[in-house]
């Protein structure tokens, strides 16, 4: 599978106070448009609402409602969600038509705190869904599923990055991780394997005329 990676920069920041307490500190929140479906993105690729839909309760079951749907600041190159890098945490996720809203707390972290920073200083922040998923005639198909939605400081530099990053590698699950697999890389397995299991047939075979 790919990792896929689209850019939404429509959301908005809002302070939101979690107590009745006026002098309790208040916890600063990214709110708005995280994914689309059903038409076509700047990287083109069409996301079909059935499928998008039945990832969003996947990933609220499993990721938000365990306290562990955790963003970074700027996509790493990896599918792993790095602790180091983490900005944010996913507190919601819903679909409206066609659109997939969330909501995410900007977390007390290094990386949080740039995100902070950067929102009190007057920076428009954008969001950019990751996720693994293979794509055919440009819809996304099935097997997609959401990673995450990171922080994106600055959307139009980062969008053609991604673009250029991640396309060429096939990501696989092995012993218990993503690992990165190129194309090439891919196509060397799959020949040897291949002929891993042609000299196992032929013995097979020699062992039966005995």
């Amino acid at each position: 599978m790919k990792l896929l990676c689209e850019l939404n920069d429509t959301i908005e920041t809002k302070m939101i106070s979690e107590t009745n307490d006026e002098n309790a500190p208040k916890h600063l929140y990214i709110e708005g448009i995280f994914m689309q479906t059903e038409r076509k993105n700047r990287n083109g690729r069409i996301y079909p609402r059935p499928i998008m839909e039945k990832e969003v309760k996947r990933y609220i079951k499993e990721q938000v409602k365990t306290n562990r749907a955790l963003g970074e600041l700027e996509h790493p190159k990896t599918p792993k969600i790095n602790l180091d890098r983490v900005s944010h945490r996913i507190t919601d996720l819903w679909m409206e038509g066609n659109d997939v809203y969330g909501r995410a707390r900007v977390l007390d972290t290094p990386m949080g705190n740039v995100v902070r920073g950067l929102i009190e200083g007057g920076t428009r922040l954008g969001v950019s869904s990751r996720a693994l998923g293979s794509v055919k005639n440009e819809f996304v198909q099935d097997d997609f599923r959401l990673i995450t939605v990171d922080c994106v400081a600055d959307p139009s530099a980062h969008d053609a990055f991604v673009e250029g990053l991640y396309e060429g590698a096939e990501w696989v699950w092995d012993n218990g991780e993503w690992v990165q697999r190129t194309l090439e890389e891919g196509k060397k397995e799959l020949d040897i394997k291949y002929k891993e299991e042609k000299v196992i047939e032929l013995f097979q075979k020699f062992i039966k005329t005995l």
